[in-house]
């Protein structure tokens, strides 16, 4: 007899497995800072934003993190310069999914997610 369970053997159990292993995105490292994640971060150079970058080659709101059921999602405001994960320009508009150790670049400056 073959000794599997519904964890290893069936499409439903995989994705119950997927589910349990991953790591969920909990906080954003800023200036050497733990900032905790809400459902909306509005990340920019105008001084109204809950992140605000001091950077030139930032737009006043530039991108936010918005949390989605249970997830965090990255989304480039249309700024100028445009935003960065993992070195790929996020495209205006577009939810991109956040995961732990993930790099998000605004301007010259670097946000990490943990």
């Amino acid at each position: 007899m073959h000794d599997t369970t519904i964890m290893s053997s069936s499409p439903v159990g995989q994705h119950l497995e997927k589910i349990a292993d991953s790591t969920q995105v909990s906080y954003l490292m800023f200036n050497k800072k733990r900032i905790s994640l809400t459902a909306k971060i509005v990340i920019g150079r105008s001084p109204d934003c809950d992140i605000v970058i001091d950077n030139k080659l930032a737009s006043r709101n530039h991108a936010l993190i918005q949390k989605i059921r249970d997830e965090y999602f990255l989304k480039d405001t249309n700024s100028t310069n445009g935003t960065f994960l993992n070195g790929k320009r996020v495209p205006p508009d577009k939810y991109v999914k956040l995961n732990p150790g993930d790099k998000i670049t605004v301007g010259s400056v670097n946000l990490a997610i943990s």
